[in-house]
């Protein structure tokens, strides 16, 4: 198999997660354990750990806390030379751990941030695309308001007069989008036009396409890439999880990669004792880069995928950091010690 050359741009906002320790509420909270996170920031330290050159195009505060992500970031093997500093505020979310019947919830503090407030003069987006393999980036950007729209823009924008192809995750977020004026389904349908890749599932396609699919079997599933291809002429590859909740640490998850002549689908893998949820879609879009930059077919992506996302729910914190090794030695079975 071939691979593909040049780093890869994460293009997105960090912020610090600040979670309630030990599945309390938010009310009962004496103290919050903090950590850096955010999807692209996810998928970058992701993508440095299994031994890719992954770059972050961000902005952060001129801040202790600024100070404090940049750090995380390199630690996690992020390339930072593109991280801008500016005035102002970190983007925060709040964690309330679930337990039980009692789901997590996420509560964001990222109103009038950096980055939120940046303008696209801000980023030198031709500079760090200059030799790129692709441009990864999110729903969550344009989510932010009229601002991330432009952002968001004006990143596919650059990508595309650059030659980079571009990796877009959905990642829907209601509440953000409901916090202003917005139509995210003609925003979304404008930036998915020049994607290669799609990290979403059939209610992705739903929302772009303004018309139904079931996610019910591997039919039905195809059905939704195959409308979604048909309307995107660009894309190529369509990843996707499909997730059963036996238990709040009882998971049963699958992954899909569809390519317009064909698609994989994985046998479900039971993940108990789940540590920590968040940034497991970021790890999975990560594990499915991870074989798509070696030149893996949908077949190995959808397997690195699915192990890497499996993994990541062992991993507390937004960020995986587990490396090659440990994806490669993974086995849905495992779990014994490797002596």
């Amino acid at each position: 198999m071939t691979g593909r050359s040049g780093h890869i741009v994460c293009f997105g906002e960090v912020l610090l997660r600040l979670a309630t320790p030990g599945h309390r509420l938010m009310t009962q909270a004496e103290s919050l354990d903090l950590v850096v996170g955010g999807a692209e920031a996810n998928v970058a330290a992701g993508l440095a750990a299994l031994g890719h050159h992954a770059v972050l195009l961000t902005r952060l505060p001129a801040s202790p806390l600024g100070d404090k992500a940049r750090a995380a970031l390199g630690a996690a093997g992020v390339d930072t030379r593109h991280v801008g500093r500016g005035t102002g505020r970190m983007g925060l979310y709040f964690l309330e751990s679930g337990a039980g019947l009692r789901p997590a919830t996420i509560t964001y503090d990222r109103v009038g941030s950096v980055f939120a407030q940046s303008a696209p003069g801000d980023f030198d987006f031709a500079r760090a695309l200059d030799g790129a393999a692709l441009l990864h980036l999110s729903g969550i950007t344009p989510a932010l308001g009229p601002g991330g729209v432009a952002l968001a823009q004006a990143a596919v924008a650059a990508a595309d007069a650059a030659g980079v192809p571009i990796c877009f995750d959905g990642n829907y977020r209601a509440m953000l989008w409901d916090a202003w004026d917005s139509d995210p389904r003609a925003i979304l349908t404008d930036l998915m036009q020049s994607a290669s890749i799609m990290i979403g599932n059939h209610r992705d396609i739903a929302l772009l396409l303004a018309q139904p699919f079931s996610g019910d079997g591997a039919e039905r599933r195809r059905e939704a890439a195959q409308a979604a291809f048909s309307a995107f002429p660009r894309l190529t590859l369509i990843a996707s999880t499909a997730r059963h909740i036996a238990g709040p640490d009882h998971h049963r998850i699958a992954a899909r990669v569809d390519a317009r002549d064909g698609a994989h689908q994985t046998a479900e893998v039971d993940v108990t004792g789940i540590v920590d949820r968040i940034g497991t879609g970021d790890a999975f879009a990560a594990g499915v880069l991870h074989q798509w930059l070696q030149g893996g077919n949908v077949a190995a992506m959808a397997q690195a995928g699915l192990a890497y996302t499996a993994l990541k729910h062992s991993q507390p914190g937004d960020m995986c950091t587990i490396g090659r090794a440990e994806l490669e030695a993974f086995s849905a079975s495992g779990g014994d010690v490797r002596r």
